[in-house]
């Protein structure tokens, strides 16, 4: 079985085509800027140069349209890699925010779009997209759609980990209340951790570090999410690209009042002009590596930063666990960024973690970074979100 996997944002699709029979990638892309006069499409087929397309100009209006230029291009004889769309067997789609209702992936049904709807408020630029996405593939395939939840992972967190100390009555009427992110991320590579100790999920305790523009750190007690950072929204939690992270919620009303700022306004500025780039003028981490090894103060805080917030909540993670066997990093940031990683396992040292410098610069593979014997092990695992939604997506379909 070949499966569709998307991930649509509000004006971009991302795509990957996934042979299920070994899980090999066949082809991925993205189009950007939908809707607008400035759209693009790019198309890579992994291994084979010569079907690539890089940024075209390609207008497409909307999801529909884009999703139909993504079908075109698998099964056309210059760029393609199926010879008919019936080789597609199901869709897998991303879904943001599925509040509590959702704790594993779903076949799509009008009950399933409906409760999608209702997680608008929670996740208003990408639920509205990832349902246009679903309801785009409904009409143009004839095959069965899964939706597999940024938050489902999530679920397992016990109340006092989830709830906020607000009046009891917004939990109940409003949901207000932590759901978590990047689910499917932590999931991926906590399951692999746990392959990696020895491949029985009880009685570990793991934490893992999903570092990139968008970041989060979960808690993993026996395999199942105990705590994460990331809240209501993805806007609590660690310092990201432009994302404040967690701040006093005093601050909003002060800076509100003193520049009489909407709330729409107030929004943009903690998730579209802080962290990393109201810091130091950049949200781009290799800039500020490269920045701070020159000197640069704002960057140098930067760094300094994200590394004393990832130690205070690794360590937060192991008390709250009891314990911890192993750290993981995972995500751009933490695939990529040696030097983070030696800071964070110097500042808890305690705990018994200690990094093999050589193994720790070793990139783009799945690797043991720290020293044989070391009480807590140190992991980079490179995720796989979209070979997630993919095996979700197959699961699900193989039971019908």
């Amino acid at each position: 079985m070949k499966i569709l996997v998307l991930n649509c944002g509000s004006s971009s699709l991302k795509y990957q085509l996934i042979d299920m029979e070994n899980e090999k990638l066949l082809a991925k892309g993205i189009c950007e800027q939908i809707g607008d006069s400035n759209a693009t499409f790019t198309h890579k087929v992994p291994d084979d140069e010569s079907k690539l397309i890089k940024a075209k100009p390609t207008l497409m209006a909307d999801h529909g349209e884009a999703i139909q230029i993504v079908l075109d291009a698998l099964v056309s004889k210059e760029f393609g890699v199926i010879d008919s769309l019936d080789e597609i067997g199901a869709v897998g789609h991303r879904v943001l925010h599925g509040g509590e209702k959702f704790s594993a992936s779903v076949l799509v049904n009008e009950d399933v779009k409906a409760a999608i709807r209702e997680c608008f408020k929670f996740g208003p630029l990408h639920n509205p997209a990832n349902l246009k996405g679903i309801e785009a593939c409904e009409k143009i395939m004839n095959v069965p759609q899964v939706a597999v939840f940024d938050t489902g992972f999530h679920q397992t967190m016990p109340d006092y980990a989830y709830l906020y100390a607000l009046p009891y009555e917004l939990y109940e009427q409003d949901g207000i209340r932590k759901y978590g992110f990047h689910g499917t991320s932590h999931r991926f590579v906590s399951g692999r951790c746990i392959e990696l100790l020895g491949g029985k999920a009880e009685g570990t305790k793991i934490v893992t570090c999903h570092l990139g523009n968008g970041s989060s750190i979960a808690a993993v007690k026996d395999g199942k999410c105990l705590d994460t950072t990331m809240g209501l929204t993805p806007l609590e939690g660690i310092v990201m690209g432009t994302r404040c992270g967690s701040i006093d919620p005093a601050i909003v009303t002060t800076i509100m009042k003193s520049h009489n700022l909407t709330p729409d306004e107030m929004d943009t500025l903690m998730n579209k002009k802080s962290g990393m780039l109201g810091l130091a003028g950049t949200s781009d981490n290799r800039t500020i590596e490269n920045r701070a090894k020159e000197g640069d103060e704002r960057a140098m805080l930067v760094e300094s930063m994200l590394c004393h917030q990832l130690a205070k909540y690794i360590g937060g993670f192991a008390a709250a666990m009891g314990g911890i066997d192993a750290v993981v990093f995972t995500g751009g940031i933490g695939e990529n960024n040696p030097q983070y990683r030696t800071r964070i396992a110097d500042s808890i040292g305690f705990l018994g973690t200690a990094i093999d410098e050589e193994k720790n610069h070793v990139r783009g593979e799945e690797i043991e970074i720290s020293v044989p014997g070391s009480k807590v092990k140190m992991y980079v695992i490179p995720t796989n979100e979209e070979l997630v939604i993919a095996r979700d997506t197959k699961a699900i379909v193989d039971t019908l």
